[in-house]
């Protein structure tokens, strides 16, 4: 078996897959840009009538693809600000995705009344998710391109012990999310839009969807919190998580998040990345 760390998730070359899209759905879409955040990359488009839309490559199934366009269309009318999906395409490699691009700017701060607006959120959740999948938390095999067990098992002796701790509570219970909320499994604040005054007018990056725990969000907003904040200021959000959520199931979310924020970091990021993701992975190892 190799010992070489697996190979990062290459960027989106936005253009070459509008090509492509349009080629396939004869949809006219226009190149606008590219959009500045997120870690693989999306592209703004806009439509012949003036619509403008964000071009993503989706890695699920077609099908897979409208079921989540179907819930979040359920959301939308239930008010959620969340995307339309206007085009739905198969590509090489997966499917061009492109949808709405909602009104507002990723917020330039990151503040307690911002983590606090989308922790509030996260309760229009509930109940929405029934036709969507349990998500895996990949804590006993490697996930999809991302939660691979391999970099921690290649990178060094600390990133193998708390793989050891992952799949320790990968065989525990409970395994995996219960509940019929929708969940969007990367819920942190570059997800989010907000307007000039600062408050939320969407969420975006739906990408990753499943039917579970709406709380789980609130684990991943707090592991971004982190990179945002001294966690010396967030022991507000650390007390809602003990409050919030059963030991074991924080246990269960915590190793999920460390594995997916350690194997990122070794194959995207700096050793100093690494080092700060494990540290606060191993505060709540014990």
């Amino acid at each position: 078996m190799s010992d070489e760390i697996p190979a990062p998730v290459a960027k989106l070359d936005a253009q070459q897959l509008l090509i492509e899209v349009n080629e396939r759905s004869g949809a006219g879409l226009t190149f606008v840009g590219r959009a500045a955040a997120g870690e693989v990359g999306a592209g703004f488009v806009r439509w012949p009538d003036g619509r403008d839309g964000v071009l993503t490559r989706g890695f699920g199934s077609l099908d897979d693809l409208r079921r989540t366009a179907r819930v979040l269309d359920a959301a939308r009318s239930d008010g959620l600000p969340v995307p339309q999906y206007q085009l739905l395409i198969e590509v090489t490699d997966g499917v061009g995705v492109v949808q709405e691009r909602l009104p507002g700017r990723p917020p330039e701060v990151v503040d307690r009344a911002l983590l606090e607006a989308m922790i509030a959120l996260t309760d229009r959740f509930a109940g929405l998710a029934d036709d969507l999948p349990v998500p895996s938390m990949y804590l006993l095999e490697s996930g999809p391109g991302f939660c691979l067990h391999e970099s921690l098992q290649r990178y060094d002796d600390r990133t193998r012990r708390l793989l050891e701790w992952v799949r320790e509570v990968g065989r525990d219970e409970p395994s995996w999310m219960t509940g019929d909320d929708l969940v969007h499994l990367d819920f942190h604040t570059g997800n989010v839009l907000v307007d000039e005054a600062g408050e939320l007018t969407g969420i975006v990056d739906w990408d990753g969807i499943g039917r579970g725990d709406r709380r789980f969000g609130l684990v991943t907003l707090r592991f971004d919190a982190h990179s945002r904040l001294p966690d010396a200021d967030l022991d507000w959000f650390d007390e809602l998580l003990d409050d919030a959520l059963d030991p074991a199931v924080l246990r269960l979310y915590w190793a999920h998040m460390s594995l997916r924020l350690v194997d990122w970091s070794i194959r995207h990021h700096t050793p100093a990345d690494t080092t700060r993701w494990l540290d606060f992975a191993e505060t709540r190892t014990g």
